[in-house]
């Protein structure tokens, strides 16, 4: 796969689950703007309990990476990612670090 299309699927994805975020959440939110009542309805019941901690681990599993490899690898801004990991969502922090690192890291491969 190409990179080009590489990041065209990752801005896709990122704006597609944007738009489905948006369209889900902000007109309840809107009607009602209790932010942390919004947070902790997703702990409902235990099938949305379980899939609300996925989505808490993975958001950390990313801060972590976002900090190793911006000292590892000086990917700067990663910062702006983890922002997004929170709203609108991880799917739209990691799609934007994944572009934010193609840009800045080059990989050298080798053949054989």
């Amino acid at each position: 796969m190409s990179e080009s299309v590489f990041k065209s699927i990752l801005v896709v994805a990122a704006l597609f689950f944007t738009g489905f975020f948006a369209a889900i959440v902000l007109p309840p939110l809107i009607e009602n703007p209790d932010v942390w009542g919004a947070f902790t309805a997703g702990f409902v019941n235990p099938y949305s309990s379980g899939y609300s901690m996925d989505v808490l681990v993975c958001w950390a599993i990313l801060a972590v990476w976002v900090v190793y490899e911006a000292k590892a690898y000086s990917v700067r801004k990663g910062w702006v990612c983890l922002l997004l990991g929170i709203v609108p969502g991880v799917a739209v922090g990691l799609a934007l670090y994944l572009l934010l690192r193609a840009k800045q890291i080059r990989v050298v491969r080798r053949d054989g």
